[in-house]
């Protein structure tokens, strides 16, 4: 079996297909195809593999083609050493991870000169073998024969004892390069193993926000991202340490690690003239040569995996944001809120271009609130708003009564709605070279408001301006990986991208950019035709722009809609190279194209079967009927707003037991953040999202969601707020919301009584302790 062959196969093994599919998506990645453009128009190439199954086989192909690449590198280094025998050939090639294979290359690895190589060329070689080979022998008497002077490089052996500590060196290296003790010791750390936290000596007071950790263990394998994550800050922050333990170490007479040492080497201590020396060769190997590097190692995985998570949980929340129901085009008027420098207002149309800007000073220390009621009535008249977008920052509350009061003092005569809009990333988009470049004419501060504004209308197209990373939706994320993050998080953009489809003559060129095919250079030719000759009229005019060629016009034209076009197709998600296929359905249910599309009672009348051939199957021909049906449909759901109450504008508004209406801001594998109109969002622990036992948040809420809380705990010192969606809990009592760093109702979800307790500590997460504002600061992205 070739590597090609092999990979393969072994890509068909884990994700459970064929390996004829993974063949196929395989060539079509290598031919430079997207996961979207594969996902969609391809089905019948790779068996219908989604996207998150596409994905997975592109990120796992990257890996197994590094693997084989080392392979190579590896066998060729050891057979050039002339050491490449058959067994050992045998595991290389059977090696299934890189760890194992750097195992196995390690006793051949070119390194510099060590002590034990040092000691075989004083000739001690022969004294370690013998040694281990026959305990029986006095270490002492066997080691006066090995002295020597010095030579060259080689250093004298002057007496019995550096002749035995040159051997234990031998030995130490020998067994500590030996692959399947590594493998066995390292798998045994990480199952049996516990992470162990210590405040360092004097940091107490500095560390306060790590006091959680200050002296705590937990089994290193199951430790939560989250924990794991606040660990390893409080130790790059110089507060906390960290060590990997073996549950009673310290209790047993000879550590676990060294027993299983001897035990694969084949030293045992029988009371034999050279089994004391012996098992101190053991005892030097596990605490010189293997614990550090194993420790380092295997905090490196926990800390990649705990990255890995909290990655995962960034994306997921940052594709419910962008999922995120859109308001529509409608005349929108943006309230950045501000006090003491003003509220930056600005208006756009119903496609979002920039129409008008003011500022008003409604609050203190100027207080000029019916002036500025009067100031937003003229821009609602003048420009026949229908929306009002209130950013959700500083005076966003003492705003947001403003606009309220807008709207019912311009009620009936103009419908008006008003809606919390939130302000991530806002900021960084105003100051940003593509904000320069789109609104030159206007301040930065008004740049943020415009983009409050058109990011109601529209979240997916405005939030693809700003760097994801800054829209504030992960937990810990400054210390993730910040390549492979960034990798995750274009992923997601490009997926909720093409998902919802791409307007050619209105989308911005950061938009286009995110279309399957496109690239920043295409999106801005295609944005400079469309400005020059005037919008498109087909999709075959994308051919007319620079540098798009007919390879990415297949590649990005499904995903281009325009509306009005002479062939009411490119307002679809029918890829042009099927419009042919449309017309022979047209004909065959005797009817014009025209006609045929939103004609749902004939759409599903017909059988896919029947219009299937060699190059269109079953799969693509059902996805082109249901497209017929609701052509250029949007994915995302009905837009709503929550309802904010009034009188609860701050902490100090909040009651226990009151029941209020919020949206889900963020959600992480420890519970939820809701944003319920105080300046600081609540968390609702993952114990207190339903009254049935939850295991994953996600489960039950996602970004963006509407929900009804009730309010258990209120910290105001600390600004934290605990919160419930099983509105049957009771809260805690004042004292106990000041005092106890819990979630406030701890009794299991009815029907369960068992379900608490897997809830217990090694779901709870810090929010309502110290850890609390660590997470909280996380998550704000500060």
């Amino acid at each position: 079996m070739d590597v090609n062959q092999r990979i393969i196969s072994r890509l068909a093994t884990e994700l459970g297909v064929r390996a004829e599919q993974v063949s196929a998506t395989v060539a079509l990645l290598d031919d430079g195809a997207t996961v979207p453009f594969i996902a969609r128009y391809r089905k019948e190439v790779t068996g219908a593999l989604d996207d998150t199954q596409l994905r997975q086989l592109d990120e796992r192909l990257r890996y197994l083609r590094e693997l084989e690449e080392r392979r190579s590198a590896v066998l060729a280094a050891i057979d050039e050493q002339g050491k490449l025998d058959g067994p050992l050939k045998a595991s290389i090639e059977a090696a299934e991870t890189k760890q194992r294979l750097e195992d196995l290359y390690l006793p051949f690895k070119k390194k510099r000169r060590t002590k034990a190589q040092i000691a075989r060329e004083a000739g001690l070689e022969p004294l370690a073998d013998t040694l281990l080979a026959d305990p029986t022998l006095d270490p002492e008497h066997e080691a006066a024969g090995y002295l020597r002077a010095a030579e060259g490089e080689t250093p004298a052996i002057e007496d019995a004892k550096a002749a035995l500590d040159g051997a234990k060196q031998i030995l130490m290296e020998r067994f500590a390069e030996d692959p399947e003790l590594i493998g066995q010791l390292r798998e045994r750390l990480w199952q049996e193993g516990e992470l162990s936290a210590r405040v360092l000596e004097g940091k107490e007071r500095d560390g306060v926000k790590f006091a959680d950790y200050f002296e705590h263990d937990e089994p290193l394998a199951k430790a939560p991202s989250h924990r794991a994550l606040a660990m390893f800050r409080g130790r790059n922050e110089g507060v906390l340490s960290l060590a990997i333990r073996l549950p009673n170490e310290d209790e047993a007479p000879v550590h676990p690690a060294q027993v299983a040492i001897a035990k694969q080497v084949g030293i045992r201590d029988e009371g034999r003239a050279a089994d004391k020396w012996l098992n101190e060769v053991v005892r030097w190997t596990w605490r010189v040569k293997l614990y550090t590097a194993l420790e380092t190692e295997l905090l490196g995985r926990l800390r990649e995996q705990a990255e890995l998570t909290a990655i995962e949980v960034f994306a997921a929340n940052l594709k419910d944001l962008l999922l995120a129901a859109p308001a529509g085009q409608k005349v929108t008027l943006a309230l950045d809120p501000g006090l003491r420098t003003g509220c930056k207002v600005a208006v756009v149309d119903a496609t979002g271009q920039f129409l008008a800007h003011d500022t008003i000073y409604p609050h203190a220390p100027q207080n000029r609130w019916a002036e500025s009621l009067a100031t937003l009535a003229a821009l609602v008249k003048k420009h026949d708003v229908t929306l009002v977008a209130v950013g959700n920052g500083t005076a966003s509350r003492e705003t947001d009564k403003l606009a309220g009061e807008l709207v019912k003092g311009l009620a009936p005569a103009h419908r008006l709605s008003k809606v919390m809009v939130s302000e991530a990333g806002a900021s960084v988009y105003s100051a940003s070279e593509y904000a320069a470049r789109e609104l030159p004419e206007l301040d930065v501060t008004i740049r943020g408001a415009v983009s409050i504004a058109r990011r109601l209308q529209d979240p997916l197209a405005e939030l693809v301006k700003i760097e994801p990373k800054s829209i504030g939706v992960g937990q810990y994320q400054h210390d993730v990986s910040q390549v492979q993050l960034s990798k995750s998080l274009e992923a997601v953009i490009e997926d909720c991208v093409n998902a919802v489809g791409v307007d050619l003559n209105t989308a911005s060129s950061a938009l286009l950019s995110r279309v399957s095919g496109l690239t920043t250079t295409l999106a801005e030719n295609i944005v400079a035709q469309r400005n020059s000759k005037g919008a498109f009229k087909s999709r075959q005019e994308l051919l007319d722009v620079s540098r798009l060629g007919p390879k990415t016009f297949e590649q990005c034209a499904g995903f281009l809609r325009i509306h009005a076009a002479s062939n009411p197709l490119d307002a679809s998600a029918v890829h042009p190279e099927a419009y042919p296929l449309v017309e022979r359905i047209a004909k065959g249910s005797g009817r014009e194209v025209k006609a045929l599309i939103g004609d749902s009672a004939t759409l599903k009348a017909l059988k896919p079967a029947a219009f299937a051939d060699e190059r269109f199957g079953v799969p693509t021909v059902s996805d082109i009927l249901k497209e017929l049906d609701k052509p250029g449909r949007d994915p995302r759901p009905e837009f709503k707003a929550a309802e904010f109450r009034e009188g609860v504008e701050t902490l100090n508004d909040l009651a226990l037991g009151m029941v209020l209406e919020g949206t889900v801001t963020n959600v992480t594998h420890f519970g939820a953040f809701v944003d319920i109109g105080v300046h600081q969002d609540g968390l609702v622990h993952i114990s207190a999202l339903s009254e049935r036992f939850v295991e994953d948040p996600r489960s039950v809420v996602k970004a963006g969601d509407i929900v009804t809380v009730k309010v258990m705990s209120v910290d105001i010192a600390r600004k934290r707020v605990g919160l419930s969606m099983r509105l049957s809990d009771e809260p805690q009592s004042a004292e106990e919301g000041a005092s106890t760093p819990r979630h406030a109702s701890r009794k299991p979800p009815r029907g369960n009584a068992n379900a608490n307790a897997k809830v217990s500590r090694a779901q709870e997460p810090a929010a309502m302790g110290a850890l609390g504002a660590a997470l909280l600061k996380a998550r704000k992205g500060k």
